[in-house]
């Protein structure tokens, strides 16, 4: 690829506007010369002839006004060049220092609601959508090594333990090994859904939220059973276009969410799906203690696990169900609403783009 740097925009400019001024004032002359050529008939008799000395006189000045022009035109077009590009040197030095990998830098241009200025606010919200990315999946990787890094102590100790101590149970090593490596494997498996859904990089085809919701709540019913959590399925057919098994993974964690966190006993989970408008939804509502609501909107927040939320050992989590919802709505071009019911508990509606009707 040649990469040799032609003429600045300025001087092209500048060129492009000087020789418009040039051309303008050479048409001007030569008009002015022919009306005056023809303001000066011949009086004699004979073959006309030009007036006398016109083309002597104006000529010299016709030279002179030329080249004033082109003087004019060069300095003029240079300075109104400079000011007019002044706004996309802004842009190009802050595109410069983001391309550096200062994202901080804002160019907040001033003016009026031109091209220039559009661009620059353009440029403005993509550099604070990438900062803002940078940072939170800066924040993910250290929290994600921080949790991988966990088990991988633990199992670590147990192993130092057991070797400095040959008379510990080797069967109680052996299933407190299996419970710390299950835990990373499914850590993960998470990392990798997450990923995978934030890539989008999945096959759509058409999906049916009311099977969705009956294959988890079929799965999760066990659960639900030995924690003494009525699980109730119900609702239309809610179709939608997208991966089978992300959806499916969706609704099984909102599911498996709302019966961790419910009540100790005697709680409650609905699901309910249907058609609403031009989308698809599924809501899951769940009875549980009071949330408080500065806490709803961080619940979404990978490794994020709210407080005075009733868990257990038994599915205590890796702190990725909620983000991996939001993930797989966001690359369904859905959206998630929380809300922490006034009784306690919390609602958790999903709205899918529904495919158009035959």
């Amino acid at each position: 690829m040649d990469r040799r740097r032609g003429p600045s925009l300025r001087l092209k400019l500048t060129l492009s506007y000087a020789g418009f001024l040039l051309l303008a004032g050479a048409l001007l002359m030569t008009l002015l010369w022919l009306l005056l050529a023809r303001s000066f008939p011949d009086r004699a008799p004979g073959p006309p002839r030009r007036p006398p000395g016109l083309l002597a006189v104006g000529g010299p000045a016709a030279a002179t006004a030329v080249a004033f022009l082109l003087f004019f035109g060069l300095l003029g077009g240079w300075v109104l060049a400079g000011r007019m590009l002044a706004p996309l040197n802004r842009i190009t030095e802050s595109a410069r220092r983001a391309s550096d990998g200062s994202l901080s830098h804002r160019i907040r241009m001033d003016g009026p609601e031109d091209e220039f200025r559009e661009l620059a606010d353009v440029l403005d919200t993509m550099l604070e959508r990438l900062e803002s990315q940078v940072a939170e999946q800066q924040r993910f990787a250290a929290n994600a090594s921080h949790e991988l890094r966990t088990p991988l102590a633990i199992s670590q100790t147990l192993l130092d333990v057991a070797r400095k101590d040959p008379t510990w149970d080797r069967d109680e090593l052996i299933e407190r090994l299996h419970v710390v490596n299950t835990r990373a494997i499914d850590l993960t498996e998470a990392l990798l859904l997450l990923s995978r859904s934030d890539r989008r990089s999945f096959t759509r085809e058409p999906v049916d939220l009311s099977l969705v919701a009956e294959q988890a709540a079929e799965t999760l019913l066990p659960l639900a059973e030995r924690r003494g959590i009525k699980l109730d399925v119900a609702g239309e057919a809610a179709r939608v276009t997208g991966s089978a098994e992300l959806v499916l993974r969706m609704v099984t964690n909102l599911v498996q969410n709302a019966i961790v966190h419910n009540l100790p006993a005697g709680g409650t989970v609905t699901v309910h799906t249907g058609p609403d408008g031009d989308a698809s939804v599924v809501r899951v509502e769940n009875t549980g203690p009071p949330l408080p609501p500065e806490l709803v909107p961080t619940l979404t927040e990978p490794f994020h696990r709210g407080t005075k939320r009733t868990r257990t050992g038994e599915h205590a989590g890796v702190g990725l169900g909620l983000a991996i919802v939001a993930s797989i709505v966001r690359a369904h071009d859905g959206t998630l609403e929380l809300a922490a019911r006034p009784e306690g508990g919390l609602v958790a509606v999903v709205r899918l783009p529904a495919p158009p009707a035959p």
